[in-house]
């Protein structure tokens, strides 16, 4: 007979323990989808990518292959959360253990925090348009600024700042209303938006071909092979925690039937949807712009521009809420859920993002350059020991009572609650990472794959004598 764990007070609280009411369907997975894809910068994101030199055809073939990658990754990143109701943290204390799971936790809480600045920093761009239109005359508080940010930019990104902490204090109940009707909202102002900049430019002069270069043969192919990377790079870190929402579905069919409609579908339709709006910008505007805040910004309707300001507002705080709140509130709270709540844990992630002034580092490529590499470099490796450690190793295998006690006997107590294995495996792999994005540049786009393979092998290697002994033990109990 099993002996029960007692369950330990610095692994749980009422937001770690398993969900128990997974009322979430294949809807509000597609939901969270349309909510991660629709923002500014996916908008910009599909655009930039005939940068690379490639043809229409050729742009659309790599963002199909490279987001069914990231489907892949999602259906297994989802799977344990939703088999056993557990946000991501929990799911590493798995492979890491129920301490050493901190270091994962962390280190995607602090990207998180990174890119929560930046977004809500985008969005107010937007808000920005809004408060010129109806109050032309505060143009003037753009003259003055404090700490890099004018009075109009602190305007604007507090009340963006604001709004998103009223949307997170109502809880995961709000924040899936608010992703089930954001998106389709979305879609309907894409299309108007489309459908508009269509009659301005004629469909005659709309090309699907906005690269200037004519690539050929292998050249081609190897563009392709980083605009594929560039993708499933761009979806890694709301894809890594993807446990923070699938825990809350109903089933693991209807997560993969809304990973399915959430990510190519969705993905492909609204990158048609950006690169139609930015070919049209070239006749009506006479130059390429990538930007739809601009775009809207520059158009003579009012109602469009509204419109449109309305659309990307909501759009990045969609974006923002679901993969950089949310994540970090489970994170730190963590770290020591009894004093840091999930809520408590998404308002450090808040107030730390104003702290590190995110205009600054939005203006300071440099800066944001080697930040978001270096943490970027742990992100596949991270996928790496998880996806092994459950798939081959625990071979799906979940004990949900040893995730939450500070017992020897605990199956992921390993060595005083940590997994150093997995933590060797991290580094080497992390290591390697930042070699290929900072040394070897010809690698850097390939670098969440390499971290992800290193650490693989590295951490099956490893973690060998434990997969045969859990390969024993259900032969003895068979």
């Amino acid at each position: 007979m099993k002996q029960e764990l007692e369950q330990s007070l610095k692994l749980a609280n009422s937001d770690l323990l398993p969900e128990k009411d997974q009322k979430w369907g294949w809807y509000s997975i597609f939901a969270f989808w349309m909510s991660d894809v629709h923002s500014v910068g996916g908008y910009v994101f599909a655009a930039s990518l005939f940068a690379l030199g490639l043809n229409g055809i050729q742009v659309f073939i790599s963002l199909l292959l490279g987001i069914s990658i990231v489907l892949v990754f999602a259906n297994l990143m989802g799977k344990p959360g939703q088999k056993a109701g557990v946000p991501f943290p929990v799911v590493a204390r798995m492979s890491f253990g129920v301490f050493g799971a901190n270091i994962p936790a962390i280190i995607r809480g602090l990207i998180a925090v990174v890119w929560y600045g930046i977004q809500t920093f985008l969005a107010s761009s937007s808000f920005i348009i809004l408060i010129l239109y109806f109050v032309p005359e505060m143009a003037s508080l753009a003259d003055s600024s404090f700490i890099g940010l004018s009075y109009l930019g602190w305007v604007g990104f507090s009340a963006m700042w604001i709004l998103q902490g009223i949307v997170f204090m109502f809880g995961m109940d709000m924040i899936r209303k608010v992703i089930d009707w954001s998106g389709p909202a979305i879609y309907v102002s894409m299309f108007a938006l489309c459908i508009y900049m269509i009659n301005l430019a004629g469909w005659e002069n709309i090309s699907f071909n906005l690269s200037t270069d004519n690539l050929m043969g292998m050249d081609t192919i190897a563009q392709m092979f980083i605009a594929i990377a560039l993708v499933a790079g761009y979806f890694a870190g709301p894809t890594l925690n993807f446990s923070d929402f699938s825990r809350y579905c109903g089933s693991y069919k209807k997560l993969k039937l809304g990973n399915l409609l959430g990510l190519p579908l969705n993905f492909v339709v609204f990158s048609f949807f950006s690169v139609v709006i930015v070919s049209a910008s070239i006749p009506v505007f006479g130059e390429m712009i990538t930007d739809p805040v601009e775009t809207v910004k520059r158009l003579d309707s009012g109602f469009i521009t509204v419109l449109g300001a309305l659309t990307f507002i909501f759009a990045t705080v969609g974006i923002n809420i679901v993969a950089n709140f949310v994540a970090p509130a489970f994170d730190f709270s963590n770290v020591s859920p009894q004093k840091i709540s999930f809520k408590a844990g998404g308002f450090i992630a808040a107030f730390g993002s104003v702290l590190l002034t995110p205009w600054n580092l939005f203006n300071n490529p440099e800066v944001i350059h080697y930040t978001v590499d270096v943490l970027g470099a742990m992100i596949g490796p991270l996928y790496g020991i998880i996806i092994v450690d459950y798939f081959f190793i625990k071979k799906g295998h979940i004990d949900v009572d040893a995730l939450y006690t500070e017992s020897p006997k605990g199956c992921y107590w390993y060595d005083n609650g940590v997994n150093k294995k997995s933590v060797y495996a991290l580094l080497i792999a992390g290591f390697v990472a930042i070699l290929a994005t900072f040394v070897f540049h010809a690698l850097a786009n390939y670098a969440i794959f390499i971290g992800g393979i290193v650490a693989a092998l590295s951490y099956r290697y490893m973690m060998e004598p434990e997969r045969l002994a859990m390969h024993n033990m259900d032969l003895a109990k068979s």
